[in-house]
């Protein structure tokens, strides 16, 4: 996949990686220079989330291991 550079320095995140990483109008990112390349960073030092992540926890405690070891075993 690649993007093209405008005269300006400008280039276009994709919009399925600006989705998969939580990317919004707005975000301030910064530039790193690293041995494989240039990595886009968020500029405030946290973790762009995924479309997921915001429900992490949703889904409440679950069971215990007890109880899915009772669940597998068919006991009552």
């Amino acid at each position: 996949m690649g993007t093209r550079m405008t005269v300006k320095g400008q280039v276009t995140i994709p919009k399925s990686m600006r989705d998969r990483y939580g990317m919004r109008p707005g975000n301030m990112v910064e530039f790193k220079s690293t041995a494989a390349g240039i990595l886009v960073v968020p500029a405030d030092g946290k973790r762009l989330e995924s479309r997921l992540r915001k429900y992490l926890g949703h889904a409440g405690p679950g069971l215990s291991t007890d109880e899915i070891m009772a669940l597998t075993r068919g006991d009552e």
